[in-house]
This record gives C-alpha cells, sequence and structure tokens, in this order.
C-alpha cells in the first residue's frame, strides 16, 4: 500500500484530527466507540466459553479495535446508525456480527487452506485447521450467549431469541450451499460474465453482505423504514468486494476450477488464443505475468466493481456523509489487494 493510498484512507477514520466531531460531520467517530464495545462483549464472551478448555485466549492488541481493521463491520454498524437503530441495540449487533464473521472467516479458512484468525489462542500456530474450527464453535456458542443475556435482562422475548439463532444460520448458508457446489470443481463451459453475476455472486458475497441484517430483522419491530435500502446498499457492495477478488484469486480459480467473473470475462470474449494464454499462465506464469497479460480484461472488471462499490456505498451513506465514498471505496480496493493488479499507467482509465 502507497502513501496515496494511505492519505484516501484517512478521512473516514481520521477522529483525532480535532475536536469531538457529531456524527453529523463524522459519524465513524461515534461508531469507533460503538464497535470497541461490541467487540470486547465478543472477547470477554469467548474468554468466559473457553475459561477451563485448556485452551487460553489471548487478549487482543489495541489495534485489533480499529476501524481500518474492521472496516466491513463499521459499514454493518453504520447501517443501523443510517436505521436509527438505540446505540445499546448497536453495539449488541456488533458483537453478533463478530460472530458471524468467526463462523464465516473460519469456515473460508477450512475451504481455502488457509488461517485468517478471529480468536488468538495460545494453540500452536501451526495448527491452523483447529484454529479455524475452534474459531467457529466459540463464535457459534459466544452469539448464543449473547442473545440468552438479552432474554435475562428484558430486551428480548425467547420467541425472538430462537427466531435470531435460526435466521443467523439461514443467513449464512444460502453463501455456503453456493461455495459447496464449487468443491469438486465446475465441469464444462464456465458460465458466462453476467451469467456469474446472478448465479453466483448474488449467492456468494452479495446475500453475505445482508447477513448482518439477520438478528436485527428478528429483533427490531417494526423495522426501520429504511432497512430495505441499506440491505440493498450492502449487497451492492458485497458484489463489487467480490469482483475485486476475483480479480486477486484469477490464477487460483482457473486452477482449481471455481467460478470467476474475470476468468469469464476472458473465456466468452472475442479472441479465443486469449483462453489458451489463460490457461499457459496459470500453470506456469506469475500474478504479475497474469496481471500484464490481461490487463484490459482486468481495468474491465475493476470497473464493474467500482460501480457495484459506489452505488452501494452511496445508497448507504447519508447525503451528508457522502464526501466518504471515494476514500472508502479506495480502502476496499487497496484492503482486497486488486490496486496492485491495474498498472499505474493506466489508472486514469478508472
Amino acid at each position: 500500500m502507497n502513501a496515496l493510498d494511505v492519505a484516501l484512507m484517512r478521512p473516514p477514520f481520521d477522529c483525532d484530527a480535532g475536536p469531538t466531531a457529531g456524527a453529523d460531520q463524522n459519524p465513524f467517530c461515534v461508531l469507533q466507540t460503538e464497535l470497541g464495545a461490541g467487540l470486547q462483549l465478543y472477547w470477554q464472551c469467548a474468554a468466559e466459553t473457553l475459561a477451563g478448555s485448556g485452551i487460553q485466549l489471548v487478549p487482543p492488541a489495541s489495534e485489533a479495535l480499529s476501524l481500518e481493521r474492521n472496516f466491513f463491520s463499521a459499514l454493518f454498524l453504520y447501517s443501523y446508525f443510517r436505521c436509527g437503530i438505540a446505540p445499546g441495540r448497536r453495539i449488541l449487533y456488533a458483537a453478533v456480527n463478530q460472530c458471524l464473521r468467526g463462523m464465516v472467516t473460519g469456515c473460508d479458512n477450512l475451504l481455502d487452506d488457509e488461517y485468517k484468525p478471529t480468536l488468538q489462542t495460545d494453540l500452536p500456530a501451526g495448527a491452523a485447521r483447529f484454529r479455524s474450527i475452534l474459531d467457529i464453535m466459540v463464535s457459534e456458542r459466544v452469539l448464543f450467549d449473547i442473545l440468552l443475556s438479552s432474554l435475562e435482562r428484558s430486551e428480548i422475548s425467547i420467541r425472538e431469541l430462537r427466531a435470531a439463532v435460526r435466521s443467523s444460520l439461514h443467513a449464512l448458508t444460502r453463501s455456503g450451499a453456493q461455495e459447496a457446489s464449487e468443491e469438486a470443481g465446475i465441469q464444462g463451459r464456465r458460465l458466462p460474465p453476467q451469467k456469474v453475476l446472478t448465479a453466483v455472486h448474488h449467492y456468494k458475497t452479495g446475500l453475505l453482505f445482508q447477513c448482518p441484517w439477520a438478528v436485527p430483522g428478528v429483533i427490531e419491530t417494526p423495522l426501520p423504514g429504511d432497512a430495505a435500502r441499506v440491505k440493498e446498499a450492502l449487497y451492492h457492495i458485497g458484489m463489487g468486494c467480490q469482483i475485486l477478488d476475483d480479480m486477486v484469486d484469477l490464477g487460483r480459480d482457473v486452477k482449481t476450477c471455481r467460478h470467476n467473473f474475470v476468468a469469464s470475462l476472458i473465456e466468452w470474449g472475442a479472441d479465443v488464443t486469449r483462453k489458451r494464454r489463460l490457461a499457459d499462465l496459470v500453470s506456469s506464469g506469475t500474478q504479475a505475468e497474469l496481471a500484464g497479460a490481461f490487463s484490459d480484461t482486468l481495468w474491465e472488471a475493476n470497473e464493474t466493481a467500482m460501480g457495484y462499490l459506489k452505488h452501494g456505498l452511496e445508497q448507504l451513506l447519508h447525503a451528508g456523509h457522502r464526501s466518504l465514498v471515494d476514500p472508502a471505496a479506495a480502502f476496499i480496493v487497496a484492503r482486497i489487494g486488486a490496486e496492485r493488479l491495474l498498472r499505474p499507467g493506466e489508472r486514469g482509465h478508472a
């Protein structure tokens, strides 16, 4: 990430440049405190869950609470703020979302044979599979514990608790079922690019980005009037993120025969030789060589992704906060790693 990227990212998060700003100036100054409280609630419950288990939770470092580390969680929290949900409930939902994040990340780790941590423990660093399994098991139990505590405080009913537990699962299974359909690899010709968006990414990431509203959708009655609008906005942000992921994962997805928007653009393009070139580079080339050979296709995918991202951010953010759209989009592109694939001399095409 270069200095320009950092400068572009700073405005949405910079709450220390002057006196405490009101929500009208920079809502993330308010939401940063609430996000921290929600994350602390998650880790506190996780520590209580693991107590006596023989596995020790390592307290999170202070940067683990930062907006930069939890940007999508901050966007989900903003969606509640936008709909006028009370601060106490927003903190509850921030903790719930961290539980969902732990489950999703743990599953992704197992499917992709990698490890991105949710919880830091004293388990061996090389125990990636079991650490992912533990993240899933603990997050599921913390979710129930958080909701049970709300029931004990008479904040929700037993009916709402049961419905929230079911709804949180259902919100994740659509994406999971789509992932399951690709585990053995796709057969035959790749889907056309538009079909990848409507039949694959719609479930894989579009609907997944709406899962932070699974529990509020049960508890908040009546549902806020703007809920449908912000859920649609989150859907578009998720779709943009998945296309950026496809840019980064092009080589891996071709090797493992998974759906990929960029690969479909190449396969269904007019030049049939590019399909053979893609297969050759995936077998023996580097990511930089792939990016160089298919620069125009990556830019086409990037433009599609930015269309989704900016539309979603503009729809999500209040009119007074839309100066954050461009820096937020720049942050997402840099965080996913798609920017490094776009050749510097061609950045004016975005």
